[in-house]
């Protein structure tokens, strides 16, 4: 074994080595290096935010014919960090008659919750957290900080637009969840398993979006849903909410709000990767786990990019209209999807594996097929009323 083919492994026995012989006893030194690996990981993804900032700045500059950052540094790659100074050294604001407590809370939460994701993402075949067999039930609870986090802001900083405006982006997030979780639900009756680790791993031979590319989309369109992203961007509809939520908070505060919510993204992207375009798999993926790492890197970029250019392609959706999308579209797609994969899935256990992807692909064509023509029925059903309504006037 050497750093190559096990990095965490051998760093770790190396400062293991090195603390039990400063005379630390072996379970404090074992704690103290896990801590140290908490704080890495968390350190490892702000540094990573940073970057996207540029990213997303760059990206967004392209897409509207722009130059973007490119006077601090080369290709204006240091641009976050004066962006980051001005919030530090902007004025700390509490509005008048605010709940100080839930309102300081709410921005660290709403960080937290997208930082302790990554506590169950397997970045490669050896550098991973937590190997939790209930994973996706992880996920799920721990988005619900950043829910809390959003009724939280609203509601300590006694203003009514900021309170209506999380009110808005709660409905959303929470009616989002439900495809959400019957997508993430895809993966578990393919591997019979909610672990992460396991899902990344049954991907060896082929990746799930091949089996399940409808339930791939649900899950994108879902996410951007949870997070508040265009077209759903609900929190960001300054004409209507005077910027939502946040709408009292300045300096680092509302920054930390910003960051969280670019991070999110690009974990969406990691999470993306992981359920269904084969996580950290590649060449050599196993035999070196830093290459893995940086396949799991490239493809979440890629999701992350998806997730950008929709946000600066497509128009915010009305509110009705976005629950009505949700309740009477997305969510009964999502639970038809998945009782035919489990019914298909089951079928074709036994079967070779090309007749079992096959079988599977073909499955989603025909749920996306019928629903199309149900689209196109209801369609041809509200132009002949509408033409009716016409005549009779």
């Amino acid at each position: 074994m050497n750093f190559w083919t096990d990095p965490i492994k051998v760093a770790y026995d190396w400062l293991l080595q090195i603390f039990t012989g400063w005379g630390l006893d072996a379970l404090a030194a074992d704690i103290i290096l896990n801590l140290l690996g908490i704080v890495l990981l968390i350190t490892a993804a702000m540094v990573l935010d940073i970057f996207l900032v540029w990213v997303e700045r760059k990206v967004v500059a392209r897409f509207q014919d722009r130059l973007g950052p490119n006077r601090v540094g080369p290709f204006g790659i240091l641009q976050p960090f004066p962006d980051i100074i001005k919030l530090i050294i902007k004025e700390d604001i509490t509005p008048e008659g605010a709940d100080k407590v839930v309102f300081n809370l709410a921005p660290v939460l709403s960080m937290a919750s997208v930082v302790f994701l990554w506590a169950v993402v397997p970045l490669a075949s050896r550098i991973y957290g937590v190997d939790l067999n209930v994973a996706l039930l992880y996920l799920v609870a721990t988005g619900a900080i950043g829910t809390l986090a959003i009724i939280m802001a609203g509601w300590a900083s006694n203003n009514k637009f900021a309170l209506l405006g999380a009110y808005r982006m709660v409905a959303n997030m929470i009616s989002y969840e439900i495809p959400m979780v019957v997508a993430l639900l895809i993966p578990t009756i393919i591997t019979g398993s909610m672990s992460l680790k396991v899902i990344t791993e049954a991907q060896a031979g082929y990746w799930f979006v091949l089996i399940s590319p409808l339930g791939f989309l649900i899950f994108l369109v879902a996410a951007i849903a949870e997070l508040g992203r265009s077209p759903f961007d609900l929190n960001e509809g300054e004409s209507e909410i005077v910027s939502g939520y946040h709408i009292e908070y300045s300096g680092m505060k509302f920054g930390l709000f910003y960051a969280g919510e670019l991070l999110h993204a690009f974990t969406f992207g990691g999470f993306m990767a992981v359920l269904f375009f084969g996580g950290w798999h590649g060449p050599w993926a196993e035999e070196y786990p830093l290459l893995g790492a940086f396949y799991f890197v490239a493809k979440a970029m890629i999701g992350y990019w998806v997730i950008m250019w929709i946000k600066y392609t497509v128009p915010r959706i009305r509110i009705d209209h976005m629950l009505a999308f949700n309740w009477k579209f997305l969510t009964p797609l999502a639970f038809i999807l998945l009782m035919v994969t489990a019914v298909v899935h089951r079928a074709l256990l036994d079967a070779p594996t090309g007749w079992y992807i096959a079988g599977m692909f073909l499955s989603n064509v025909v749920v996306a097929w019928i629903t199309l023509e149900g689209l196109r029925a209801k369609s041809r059903r509200d132009r002949a009323a509408l033409e009716s309504v016409g005549a009779g006037d």
